[in-house]
């Protein structure tokens, strides 16, 4: 069956719900260059404003699905991945998919790159010497089997309905509309074909979703269609007011996320690490203790076998940026805030990230948080250390930073790290 895609755009615009046949045909269309980008662009603004019922938020990402392939991962093990939202030092799927695998899953983690104040996990990856991002399919299902854990980039044939979709998206305003990034996201993993999905929707100043209506609307909004297309699902509510740890950037969180595996890390990496291991490893039914299986060295195992297993070197030093610049506390007392946003933009601004997908990132560029909301600091006492090949960058981070830290007298009230936990 034909449509007008003017009339597709108009029954949107004008508040009707979109029937199965119109919502294929739209996708596979637009998909195959039979309707224009300013035709996609209108009815993306159309549903920004109108919405998508929960029906048709299902078939539009199964639309997308079907515009490509969907893997078949045939391993002897259950399959279980995770997606995070984005956020600021969000490294937590280079600890997390080696220990999901040491604990008997299949963790196939097809990731993508940062863009903005958020981070890349392919961009931080790359930073160890050798490593490969772009695997065959035939040689994601052959780590899977043999490693247990492969992070990697999506393949080309997975939702290309999404990938021109979503470059559509982001340069006509219409990238938070709360139907078009749930059918995005849960068409590229439902096509990677894991099992079993936990998302981490992450919320507050560093992050996509500002505020926690929002962030809960995304999360129901992703586990409805995990839901509907047979996918065991759970989504956890995480903070991202304040960084992740204390390594903003590519090659320091690799070196973060290694001290991790190693039975050490921040305690807040620590934290989510293991929470969502455990809601990972419950949806997989899977019985084993994630925090004992971190602490006793076998992650590290498997994820030195994960980096090898795609061209890395893990024992290989890590690159280390030219130029370092310290900010020091402006006053003795406790360190009450520490802002991720601007954190986040500061080490972009450094190098560690990118303002086009096009653009190139330094791997040894961002931001040591030496201190994080709660500690007690004197004046004068180095609070952040900046780093970058490009020493004229410091001037611009530094203005990122403006407002972004205060020391006051009084320890700030501690925000739970997860805040809530919504099941399918």
């Amino acid at each position: 069956m034909s449509f007008s895609a003017v009339d597709v755009i108009r029954a949107k615009r004008d508040g009707a719900v979109l029937t199965d046949a119109q919502i294929d045909w739209v996708i596979d269309a637009y998909t195959r260059g039979a309707v224009a980008d300013e035709q996609m662009s209108a009815l993306a603004m159309a549903i920004f404003f109108n919405g998508m019922t929960a029906a048709e938020t299902a078939r539009w990402t199964q639309a997308m699905i079907s515009s490509g392939e969907r893997l078949a991962l045939h391993v002897d093990r259950p399959t279980v991945d995770k997606h995070s939202t984005g956020g600021v030092g969000d490294k937590i799927t280079l600890p997390l998919a080696p220990l999901v695998a040491a604990c008997g899953a299949a963790v196939p983690q097809l990731s993508g790159r940062g863009l903005g104040h958020t981070g890349g996990t392919l961009d931080k990856l790359e930073s160890i010497p050798g490593w490969r991002a772009a695997l065959s399919t035939s040689e994601i299902l052959s780590q899977l089997s043999s490693v247990g854990a492969v992070v990697c980039a999506a393949t080309e044939g997975l939702a290309p309905a999404d990938r021109k979709l979503y470059a559509l998206r982001d340069v006509t305003g219409t990238v938070e509309a709360i139907p078009l990034i749930a059918s995005s996201i849960m068409s590229k993993k439902i096509a990677e074909g894991a099992e079993s999905l936990v998302l981490d929707v992450k919320v507050g100043s560093g992050a996509f979703m500002k505020d926690l209506t929002s962030a809960r609307a995304l999360a129901e909004a992703l586990v409805a269609i995990g839901v509907e297309h047979g996918v065991r699902i759970s989504a956890l509510l995480t903070d991202m007011s304040v960084p992740l740890g204390r390594a903003v950037g590519n090659a320091v969180e690799v070196a973060e996320s290694v001290d991790v595996l190693r039975g050490g890390g921040p305690a807040d990496v620590v934290e989510l690490t293991v929470a969502l291991a455990s809601e990972m490893l419950s949806l997989a039914g899977i019985s084993a203790d994630p925090a004992a299986v971190l602490a006793s060295g076998e992650a590290y195992e498997v994820w030195a076998r994960m980096i090898r297993a795609q061209g890395g070197d893990p024992d290989a030093a890590l690159p280390v940026a030219s130029h370092k610049h310290v900010v020091s506390a402006p006053a003795s007392g406790v360190l009450s805030t520490l802002d991720a946003y601007g954190v986040g933009v500061a080490a972009w601004r450094l190098g560690a990230g990118r303002a086009r997908k096009e653009d190139p990132v330094q791997f040894g560029a961002g931001v040591l948080c030496l201190a994080k909301p709660g500690d007690a600091v004197e004046a004068g006492q180095p609070l952040l250390e900046l780093y970058t090949d490009t020493p004229d960058a410091v001037d611009g981070a530094l203005q990122a930073l403006e407002g972004a830290y205060e020391v006051t007298d009084a320890a700030p009230e501690r925000s739970p790290l997860v805040i809530d936990t919504i099941r399918g």
